[in-house]
């Protein structure tokens, strides 16, 4: 039961059973995947979540160089209305860059100051209020677009929820799956009333 003759006449001390179990390859391909799978769906969750992590941050931009350049051009300025309807129309603005993202309401905040000099803007160490802050804070956030000439900081901050804190790279802040993407642009405001068309 344990010998068999080989065609070259020699005796094999192998049980059948055995020397088949070692040749038998069926299921290998399941095997080599379930231990790559793991590293694989990592680095992909990892690429897809830094991918999208800076195609929000890039976007989080663009929307603060749209709302400075409202400003700065004096478009925000010379609206009809009161400045809480003008602060609504930049937030807006804001707002239609970044839905892609989520809701503005509890994510997005917009601060527009306006500083006599740049040495008033380097004393000014603030951080940046974020929609999560206490209400108190939030009643606080800044809207004075300035005039000509004057020197004006816009700044958003937007919420992002992480894709997927769990499996792969975490980017989310400590004991939660957000992360505060906060973007400013400062400039001095053009002459834009001399710019106007009186004709």
């Amino acid at each position: 039961m344990f010998q068999r003759r080989k065609s070259n006449g020699k005796v094999s001390r192998r049980p059948a059973w055995r020397r088949g179990l070692i040749g038998d390859r069926r299921g290998a391909a399941a095997v080599e995947f379930a231990i790559v799978s793991p590293l694989f769906l990592f680095l992909m969750f990892s690429l897809f979540e830094v991918g999208w992590f800076f195609f929000a941050n890039s976007v989080v931009d663009a929307s603060v160089a749209d709302a400075g350049r409202l400003v700065k051009t004096g478009q925000i300025q010379r609206l009809n209305g009161d400045d809480e309807e003008k602060f609504e129309a930049l937030y807006d603005q804001v707002c239609n860059v970044l839905q892609t993202f989520g809701d503005c309401d509890d994510r997005l905040t917009v601060e527009v100051q306006t500083y006599t000099s740049f040495a008033d803007l380097a004393a000014d160490s603030g951080a940046a209020t974020c929609a999560d802050a206490p209400p108190d804070q939030l009643d606080l956030i800044p809207f004075s677009p300035g005039g000509e000439l004057e020197i004006v900081r816009v700044r958003v901050c937007f919420i992002y929820t992480t894709v997927n804190p769990v499996v792969g790279i975490n980017l989310s802040e400590d004991g939660t799956n957000k992360r505060r993407l906060i973007s400013t642009m400062i400039f001095r405001n053009e002459p834009y009333e001399r710019n106007t068309d009186t004709t």
